[in-house]
C-alpha cells in the first residue's frame, strides 16, 4: 500500500509537469502512436474484412492468418522490424509492428459483423432490387457496425499495451519512465507509470463501449425492446398472470 501512495505521489509531483521528461508529451507520444496504427490498421482491415464477410471467400484463410498473428510476440517483432528497417527507421518500424498486432482484432470485428446478420434480411434486400454496392453500404454496414467497432476497441488496447515497448528502442511514451526506473529500481516510478498505461487503456476502452452502443441502430434497438416485452407478456401468460 505504501509503494502505491509513493506512485500516486510521484504521479502528480511538480516535476512530473515540467523539465526534459514531462507528463504531458510521454502521453502525447503514446497516443500518437496509438491512433496513427489504429487508423492505418484499419484502412488495411475494414476493407478486407468487408469484403470476406459480403462474399464470404477467403474467411478460412483470414481466421489462419489472425491466428497466427495474434500469437506474435509484441517485443520480438519490435526489435526484429528494427534489426530489419534500421536504427534510424525505428518510428516506422514500430508502426509496423503496432498495425500488423491491430489488424487481426479489426479484421475479425469487420467480417463477423456482416456475418452475423440475419440472412433473410439480405434476401429480402436483393428481393427489393438493391444492388449489391448497396446492400453493402445501406444494411450490412449499419448493422454490423457495433462488431467492428468492438474489434477496434480491442485492437486499440493491443497497441496502447504494446506501444509501452517503443520506450525500448527511444521513441518515448508512457513506457520510458519504466526503462528508465528499471536499472534504477525506482518502483514507484514504474508503478506509476504503469498505473498511467492503465488508466488510459480503461479510458479508450469506456470511450469505445459507449460508441459501441451508440452505433446499433435504432430499429434493432426497438426490435430488442419489442422482443423483451413479447418474452415477458409470454412468460406472465404461463404463469396464469394476467398480461396488461
Amino acid at each position: 500500500m505504501n509503494l502505491f501512495t509513493e506512485a500516486i505521489d510521484w504521479i502528480f509531483s511538480a516535476e512530473r509537469f515540467q523539465g526534459y521528461n514531462p507528463l504531458g508529451l510521454r502521453l502525447g507520444e503514446h497516443l500518437w502512436f496509438t491512433f496513427l496504427s489504429l487508423l492505418l490498421a484499419a484502412a488495411i482491415a475494414i476493407p478486407l474484412g468487408y469484403l470476406i464477410g459480403h462474399t464470404g471467400k477467403g474467411r478460412n484463410l483470414a481466421v489462419g492468418i489472425s491466428g497466427a498473428a495474434r500469437a506474435l510476440p509484441s517485443f520480438g517483432l519490435i526489435v526484429l522490424l528494427v534489426l530489419i528497417v534500421g536504427v534510424t527507421r525505428a518510428p516506422a518500424a514500430a508502426v509496423i509492428s503496432f498495425v500488423l498486432l491491430a489488424i487481426p482484432s479489426i479484421l475479425a470485428g469487420a467480417y463477423s459483423g456482416l456475418e452475423a446478420i440475419d440472412r433473410r434480411v439480405i434476401d429480402s434486400a436483393r428481393a427489393m432490387g438493391m444492388t449489391e454496392w448497396q446492400i453493402l453500404w445501406k444494411v450490412e454496414i449499419p448493422l454490423g457496425l457495433p462488431l467492428l467497432i468492438g474489434g477496434l476497441r480491442s485492437g486499440a488496447l493491443q497497441i496502447v499495451a504494446t506501444a509501452t515497448l517503443a520506450a525500448y528502442i527511444g521513441l518515448g511514451g508512457l513506457g520510458i519512465y519504466i526503462f528508465e526506473g528499471l536499472p534504477l529500481r525506482d518502483y514507484p516510478q514504474m508503478l506509476g507509470s504503469a498505473i498511467l498505461i492503465a488508466a488510459l487503456a480503461l479510458l479508450l476502452d469506456a470511450l469505445f463501449a459507449i460508441l459501441q452502443q451508440f452505433v446499433v441502430p435504432r430499429g434493432v434497438t426497438a426490435g430488442r425492446v419489442r422482443d423483451d416485452r413479447a418474452t415477458s407478456t409470454r412468460r406472465r401468460a404461463v404463469a396464469g398472470t394476467p398480461a396488461e
